[in-house]
């Protein structure tokens, strides 16, 4: 039936063409932000997840700036342990020359202050953004130092963080006091008493590697205790440097990893929601081919009223 007042096929046609036309603002939406879901209503669920896991690659960034803080720490500490160990061993040589009958031991205590005061140095400028692994004192101790090391969701939504700990104690070379003296106290490898192996067991010497003054000890057997107290302060820095060699290694296998899982997290995040660029711009060109052939269907439509007229012309 043919009606002046509906025009059935016109409704039709224009029905369809509003279909296409809001298709195609979907498509044009999803081409211009190259997201196929951008907003919660184009997918709760996918929209949900990819904003989670965005915020939690912000996290692990700002883990990679820890990680990076805390490798610098570590490599200053490692090479304040390195060139000390080149300096004690300097030390020990000294000893051995003034074990040489005719030495002048005044003499070679001077070289062993020199040394003694640079090993000073290089433990007190072993900084990095105020962190000291090998110098402490009263007001800052040797201790545990935590690191950030990853960012962590488990199943149910729980959010934590792994620490990586160092505990200074074992790489600390120098204590001093409240008035910057060097002390005997604490368990820095260099201003403490020497406990060494001896005949008759471990001793504890009255002197530290700081402390130590050849030009005192006046007879072999003190100076043979002197290299015996040396050289096993030689073997605890090596010690020493290899633990803190140690947990860089750890910090650096630590940074390539959280680099490796944001780029896994925000390649899965991709796979979620962004658009597939072919994809889209073949609907596209699709759509536009519908919506000139809507376009002509509606015009066929309309015209079909005016063919009416025809009808009642004379």
């Amino acid at each position: 039936m043919t009606s002046i007042l509906t025009n059935t096929a016109a409704i039709a046609a224009l029905s369809t063409l509003r279909s296409i036309n809001t298709d195609m603002e979907t498509t044009q939406s999803r081409i211009s932000s190259g997201y196929e879901i951008e907003t919660a209503k184009d997918n709760a669920a996918y929209w949900s997840i990819a904003t989670t896991m965005r915020s939690d690659n912000k996290a692990l960034s700002t883990v990679q700036d820890a990680l990076g803080l805390g490798a610098a720490t570590s490599d200053v500490a490692y090479t304040a342990l390195e060139a000390s160990i080149d300096v004690v061993d300097e030390i020990k040589s000294k000893i051995t020359a003034a074990s040489e009958p005719g030495v002048d031991k005044d003499k070679v205590q001077k070289e062993i202050e020199q040394l003694q005061n640079q090993l000073l140095s290089i433990a007190k400028s072993a900084s990095f953004s105020g962190e000291n692994w090998v110098y402490h004192s009263a007001d800052a101790t040797a201790g545990t130092e935590s690191i950030v090391g990853s960012f962590n969701r488990d199943g149910e939504g729980n959010v934590s963080l792994t620490m990586l700990n160092f505990d200074t104690t074992k790489s600390s070379l120098i204590y001093v006091d409240g008035d910057g003296a060097i002390d005997s106290n604490g368990d820095a490898l260099l201003s403490q008493h020497i406990t060494y192996a001896g005949t008759n067991g471990d001793v504890t010497a009255d002197f530290s590697v700081m402390s130590l003054d050849v030009s005192t000890l006046d007879t072999a057997e003190k100076l043979d205790e002197a290299l015996k107290a040396v050289d096993t302060v030689l073997q605890d820095m090596t010690d020493a440097a290899a633990d803190v060699g140690s947990i860089n290694k750890r910090i650096d296998m630590q940074t390539t990893f959280v680099a490796d899982l944001m780029d896994s997290i925000e390649t899965g995040v991709g796979k979620l929601v962004d658009a597939d660029m072919n994809e889209e711009s073949t609907r596209l060109k699709a759509l536009q081919t519908q919506q000139q052939l809507g376009i002509q269907a509606l015009s066929i439509a309309n015209t079909s009223s005016q063919n009416i007229l025809s009808l009642f012309q004379q």
